[in-house]
This record gives structure tokens, C-alpha cells and sequence, in this order.
């Protein structure tokens, strides 16, 4: 899958300037593997896709760097990623023909790497990528020194040339020759593009530059947000649509701080209107639940079908935010409807969440070849043999069929632009999309607008039996720690927010299976990986990776979300020990803000910053909130200055094009706000307590913490901020007071008195 583009975009980047030579050459005929590489050894689902390649591929790590070293070769390095549908298509024409992978053997020392496993290894070549060819995407193929600088690449390349397009079998020749050839001009040309690397992504502070005004910063952002932002379908682009997060949550929380104005009102609807049209599209899937990686048209309507644990995770949360606000209860039906899938299809049996499912599946059980999305779309035919009972109150003649398909846009033909699908993989073919409201179609067949929802959902409940009957897509069993935390985050926080304890409890479980399996306690750090091994155990790999930034930095939102969904201290004291570990591990504190990567590996040529939200937010722009929010739990001041340091060290890009950082801007505001401390004091297991609780967890108010305090329950709390000892309940009633810079107001023991005191 390349990055951006849509996915029928074929694109390459060759950027030595080498000239094309046009050869022959086809992949070998499909079979029993004839090869076996190092690869069979990993535990990375994508590595294992590869472990029968004809080619030698090695892991990242020093046999591969030493053996290029000694032989004196260039370094062919791959990234991608397991759900990855280009990357399936390359190794598909070229890692699995024999005929390449000779050439690939004999002058290359091959290397696959999991970009979800090492994003350090991946952001440093991507930025060169990047860099030289003003795009990017995976599969990434990179040509280094044995040295480990980058000097030629480019993303996807055709097994042969074609179209214009540099074929890679010409691109391999081509670089054999010129590495025997013009050996030393090769070299000193990858040493000029690193040493241009290293000063082009450098992030830091300017002298004592400080924190740039919030409001500021706001106003630019949703102005230029405002700019980019799809009137008629939603979304902040024309095409392709990604469901961005990171743009939802900033502008719910400019709304919250401009609620009289226009431009708050603007805010809002941009914001709703968006989730409402992405729930109604095909990005959505209607039968399975869940949301697809992102949509190849305006309307949201046919997706690339790969669906993320990191898109639920963030879904879940901004979609129970949306209800928070709105109290539509369509929001939260949404928000019920992502964590049922998570939970059904993403879940492994110990508590972690897997990676991704890919697009690509076999249509049928006796299919030998994979197409995108055959799991997820109908024929009409279909349909009408899954549907045919007569609708008993509509229009003469009228079945199921009728009513589900055109409510969901279905077509004799099906519904798919030939535009959106060159590879004719989804001709005749319908991807469901909400075209009409249910009381359009109630009206449309004569029935009570009451009974439509009935009958969807029946439909839907057929459909989705006989869609467990086809081959399901890939699973990424791999388990991540950063991507736990995003999802553990959206768990607690619809848990709090829909009055759902069952989604804390899940929560629950999933921190205690990554302090289980993905935190050493000897060294206290994180790890970043676990895999799902036979038996549904859990195993790691013989080296583990250590955490990266990211790691930390959802691991730490994900468990202060769940001390104020649980209210269980535990998870508060091991988010502040995390937070020391970070600052130790990552702080810079000559430019501040934090690298992506700890220091000490030499096989990581560049210590980069993240420096856009993109499908994530950047570890840097989640840090920001986190610190204040850790401030407020342990009167840790420093983390107040670290989190101004972050800020005054992006300020130049907050000030010029804060879209780039939506999540960071957001910070701004929270930042020179100051987040107010809502202290509840009162007996946990009380009505009068529970109401107070219910209060705070149901207002959307992006500057407070909540904490518990009260009693034997609170001895962590007390012990980090003496002045709670103080607080009290008045009248023997469950009591709130509202806390800023550990000065408190007057105490309330009225929730709806309560409820004023939380507007921002």
C-alpha cells in the first residue's frame, strides 16, 4: 500500500538518475516453496510472509550488516508491513520469482523489515525517501552503503519496465553496475544526503524561545482546517479520506473553548458532520463493524479494506466524545459498534489486541488467488437470495432484499466507479454505503419509520452469517504496545463517558496483559512487541524490542484514561513511573522535546523527532497533555516546564502550519489553560459518589483530571499531593472541589452545580 495515493496508484521512485534497460524476466510459477531463508526464525507475521522468498533475506541486525561488510555489497533493504496490499503485490511479481531473487542474492545482502515492529528503522529511511522523491509510502525499498546509508529508493516497483516506469529487475542490474563501477561516488553521494538528513529534521528550541500563544496557534489551525474541509461529505480533503482523528479531536475541543461564537458552532458541526457521513460510508463496514484504513473516494464509499487497531482505538474514543457532546445517540451507537468488533475479531485470549486484518482475501474457499476486499462486498444476486422474505406492512411485493438494498445503495451491476477500481477487482460487485435516511427509506416502502431498524438489523445479521462462511483476510497477530495503549485509551474512555463498566473492565485487562508480557520489571521499561504463538500462548521474540517513544507515550494517555475510568491507583503509579522512564530514556535537553528512539543502537543512523499527526498523532503532541495531566497527579512541576519546552521547540511549525499538528495545538491550549483538578471525595461504592462520578465522565471538557480521594483509597494520591489530606466531605455527602495549581474552590455537593463549574 502506498501512503496518500490512491491505491490503485502504482507509483515508483528510482533517484539515482540511472538509465532504464529494458530486459525479460516473470515470476516462477506458484508451488511448493523451494526455499526456506533466516526469516523462518522471526516471530513478525510479515517476516514469516517472506520466510520462503527465493531470496536470502536476513532480519535487521549485525549477521546482515557484517556479511555486507565483508563481501563489500550493497544493502537491499524492503519495509513494509503484513496488511499491507502493495507489499503483497510486489512479493508476489518479484520476491517470489526465482529469476529475481538470483539477481537479488547475488549482488545484494537482502533485508525485510516490519515497520510496525522497528518504526525507528523505517522513519529514518522513509525521511530520505521522503526527502528525495517528495513522497513515500510501503513497500519501501531502499538501497544502502554497507555502512548503512541510504544512496537510491523508492517505494513500489513493477517486476519489469513499463509505462514509463523502471522496472525492478533494470533498478537491480542498474545498481550492481554502478556500485562496481562508480564505487566511491556512490559513497561520498550517501554520506552528503545523510549529513543534509541530520540537518533538515532537526527539531529544536531557538535560544529561550517560549511556548507559542494558544490562541494563536488555535485560530491558524481550524482556520486552515476550515480551508481544507469537504462541505458535502465531511472530512478534510477531496481524495483519499482518512478518518484523522487527530483533526475531530482538535476541533471538539476548539468548540469547547469557543461554545458562544460562530466559529465554535462551525467547529462542531464540521466535526459531527464528518463522523456521521464516515458511519453512513463504505470506509464503515455496515455487517463485521469496525472501520476500513481509509476511503479511495470523496464520499467515503469504497475503502482500502485493511482495518487498523490504532483507527479503533482513536475511532472509539472520538466517536464517544461525540456523544459526550451532542448526546445523539447514534454516536455511541458507533462507538458500541467498533468495540464489539475489536472485542469479537481483534482480541487475543490473554487481553492484548492485534495489529490489523488485511484487505486481501480468497473469494471463495477453492479461489487460488487473493482479491482486495472479496470479504467484505455482495452481488445483488446474493442479496436477493439471502433476503427474500416478503415485508409484511410495506408496499405489495416488497422483500427484505428491497429494503436493504436500496437503503444501502446496492446496484444490479454494483455500486464501484471502474475510477476507484482499475484492477476490475470489484466489478459487479457492491460496497454497502448508507444512501438514504431510515425515515426516506420507511416512507419509500410504506412502512412505520419505527420498523426499518428491525428489519436492517435482521438483514445484517444474515448477511453477516453468511459472510463467516468466506476465508476471512490475514490477521496480524503481533501485539503492540503503543497500539495497545491507543486501544485501552478508547475502551476506557467510552467506558467512561457511555456509563459502560464492562469496557473499563476490558481495559482493565488489556493494561494488565501489557505489565504482564510487555514490561520488564527488573530494567522498568516497556517492550515494544508480543505475537501470538501456538496454542495461544504468548511469545516474544529471543532479542526483544525495547519500547520506543510512541510505546511510552499512548502506554501512559492509555492508563491516567483508565485511573479516571477505574479510579484503581495502581494504574496512575505505574503512568508516573513510565513518564520518569521516558524522560531518562528520550529527553533531548539541548533542543528539547523527545526522540523517537533511545540512543545507543548504531544501526539507527538518525535520531529523529515525529513532526505531523498523521493516522497517529506524534509521540511528541500526545506527551504534551500527558506531562500536564502527570503534573497534576504528583505536583512533578518539571513536567509542567517539559511539557512549555515541547512546545517552544515546534513553535515555528505551530505557528506556520499547525494542521500539520492538530493534537500538538490542541496541547497549546491545555497547556496555557491550565487543567483544572476535579477531587471527589466520598465513598466509591456511594449513590451520592456515583452521580458526582457520572457528572464529571459525561461533560466533555478537555482541561480537567479527575482523581478520587478519599480514605484508605487514596494513599498513593495522598502521599503525592499532601494538600488532598485537607479535603473533605461536607455533611457526610460525596463532595467535589475543583482544583487549580493545588488551589481549591469551595466545595459542591450538588452534581448539576457541578456540572457548571466544568465548562472550560
Amino acid at each position: 500500500m502506498l501512503a496518500g495515493p490512491l491505491r490503485s496508484a502504482r507509483r515508483c521512485t528510482f533517484l539515482t538518475g540511472l538509465a532504464a534497460m529494458a530486459t525479460g524476466g516473470s515470476p516462477s510459477p506458484p508451488g511448493v516453496p523451494r526455499h526456506t531463508n533466516r526469516l523462518i526464525n522471526e516471530k513478525s507475521p510479515y517476516l514469516l510472509q517472506h520466510a520462503h522468498n527465493p531470496v536470502d533475506w536476513y532480519p535487521w541486525g549485525q549477521e546482515a550488516f557484517d556479511k555486507a561488510k565483508k563481501e563489500n555489497k550493497v544493502i537491499f533493504l524492503s519495509v513494509g508491513y503484513s496488511t499491507c496490499h502493495w507489499c503483497h503485490v510486489m512479493e508476489e511479481e518479484s520476491f517470489k520469482s526465482k529469476e529475481i531473487g538470483e539477481i537479488m542474492n547475488k549482488h545484494f545482502v537482502c533485508i525485510k523489515v516490519d515497520r510496525e515492529e522497528r518504526p525507528d528503522v523505517d522513519r529514518v529511511y522513509m525521511t530520505f525517501v521522503q526527502a528525495t522523491s517528495g513522497g513515500g509510502g510501503w513497500p519501501m525499498s531502499v538501497w544502502l552503503t554497507p555502512d548503512l546509508k541510504p544512496f537510491a529508493g523508492g517505494t513500489y516497483f513493477p517486476p519489469e519496465d513499463r509505462f514509463h516506469r523502471v522496472g525492478f529487475r533494470t533498478v537491480l542490474l542498474r545498481i550492481a553496475e554502478q556500485w562496481k563501477e562508480n564505487k566511491d561516488a556512490l559513497l561520498e553521494s550517501s554520506h552528503r544526503i545523510l549529513e543534509a538528513l541530520r540537518q533538515t529534521s532537526e527539531i529544536r528550541a531557538q535560544g529561550q524561545e517560549s511556548p507559542p500563544p494558544s490562541k494563536e496557534v488555535m485560530d491558524t489551525c481550524f482556520q486552515q482546517l476550515s480551508r481544507s474541509y469537504d462541505e458535502d461529505y465531511g472530512g478534510f480533503s477531496q481524495a483519499p479520506k482518512f478518518p484523522t482523528p487527530v483533526n475531530l479531536n482538535f476541533m471538539f475541543t476548539y468548540w469547547a473553548l469557543h461554545q458562544t461564537t460562530p466559529e465554535g458552532a462551525r467547529a462542531l458541526q464540521m466535526a459531527l458532520h464528518t463522523l456521521k457521513m464516515m458511519a453512513h460510508g463504505g470506509i464503515h463496514d455496515h455487517i463485521g463493524q469496525g472501520f476500513h484504513r481509509y476511503s479511495t473516494d470523496q464520499h467515503w464509499h469504497v475503502p482500502h479494506f485493511e482495518k487498523m487497531l490504532y483507527d479503533q482505538g482513536q475511532l472509539a474514543a472520538v466517536y464517544s466524545r461525540a456523544f459526550q457532546i451532542s448526546g445523539d445517540k447514534f454516536f455511541a451507537d458507533v462507538a458500541h459498534d467498533i468495540l464489539l468488533y475489536v472485542s469479537r475479531d481483534l482480541s487475543d485470549q490473554a487481553g492484548g489486541f492485534y495489529s490489523a486484518e488485511d484487505a486481501d482475501s480468497y473469494p471463495t474457499t477453492t479461489s487460488k488467488e487473493k482479491r482486495e476486499g472479496a470479504f467484505c462486498v455482495w452481488e445483488a444476486k446474493e442479496l436477493q437470495a439471502l433476503l427474500p422474505d416478503p415485508v409484511e406492512g410495506a408496499t405489495e411485493g416488497t422483500t427484505l432484499g428491497d429494503v436493504f438494498m436500496h437503503h444501502y445503495g446496492v446496484k444490479e451491476n454494483g455500486n464501484v466507479d471502474p475510477m476507484q477500481d482499475p484492477h476490475e477487482e470489484l466489478k459487479g460487485k457492491n460496497v454497502l454505503i448508507a444512501r438514504s435516511s431510515p425515515e426516506l427509506t420507511a416512507a419509500r416502502f410504506g412502512l412505520e419509520p419505527g420498523r426499518l431498524d428491525a428489519l436492517l438489523q435482521e438483514c445484517r445479521h444474515r448477511l453477516c452469517t453468511a459472510r463467516a462462511q468466506r476465508p476471512r483476510p490475514h490477521l496480524d497477530s503481533k501485539m503492540l504496545a503503543a497500539w495497545n495503549g491507543l486501544m485501552i485509551s478508547g475502551f476506557a474512555q467510552a467506558g467512561a463517558a457511555l456509563a459502560e463498566q464492562g469496557y473499563v473492565q476490558r481495559a482493565a485487562q488489556a493494561a494488565a496483559f501489557l505489565r504482564t508480557h510487555l514490561f520488564d520489571p527488573d530494567s522498568g521499561r516497556l517492550l515494544r512487541s508480543c505475537y501470538r504463538g501456538k496454542d495461544n500462548s504468548v511469545e516474544k521474540s529471543a532479542v526483544p524490542i525495547q519500547g520506543f517513544l510512541e510505546d511510552y507515550v499512548f502506554v501512559i494517555q492509555a492508563l491516567f484514561d483508565l485511573y479516571e475510568a477505574s479510579l484503581e491507583q495502581d494504574w496512575l503509579e505505574w503512568a508516573l513511573h513510565l513518564q520518569h522512564m521516558q524522560d531518562k530514556l528520550f529527553w533531548d535537553p539541548k533542543g528539547f522535546a523527545y526522540f523517537s528512539s533511545e540512543a545507543g543502537d548504531p544501526s539507527v543512523l538518525l535520531r529523529l523527532k515525529g513532526d505531523q499527526d498523521g493516522a497517529e498523532p506524534t509521540a511528541n503532541s500526545v506527551t504534551v497533555t500527558n506531562l500536564l495531566r502527570a503534573a497534576c497527579y504528583s505536583g512533578h512541576m518539571d513536567w509542567v516546564e517539559k511539557a512549555g519546552q515541547i512546545l517552544a521547540a515546534f513553535s515555528e511549525r505551530l505557528k506556520k502550519i499547525p494542521i500539520a499538528l492538530p493534537e500538538m495545538a490542541r496541547a497549546t491550549a491545555i497547556f496555557h489553560q491550565t487543567l483544572k483538578q476535579v477531587v471527589i471525595c466520598g465513598d466509591p461504592q456511594g449513590e451520592d459518589t456515583k452521580e458526582m462520578l457520572h457528572c464529571v465522565r459525561s461533560v466533555f471538557s478537555p482541561n480537567k483530571v479527575l482523581m478520587l480521594a478519599d480514605g484508605d483509597s487514596a494513599g498513593f494520591l495522598y502521599r503525592q499531593l499532601p494538600f488532598l489530606a485537607s479535603l473533605e466531605r461536607k455533611d457526610g455527602k460525596a463532595t467535589a472541589y475543583l482544583c487549580s495549581n493545588f488551589t481549591c474552590s469551595l466545595p459542591v455537593t450538588s452534581a448539576q452545580e457541578l456540572r457548571g463549574m466544568l465548562s472550560p
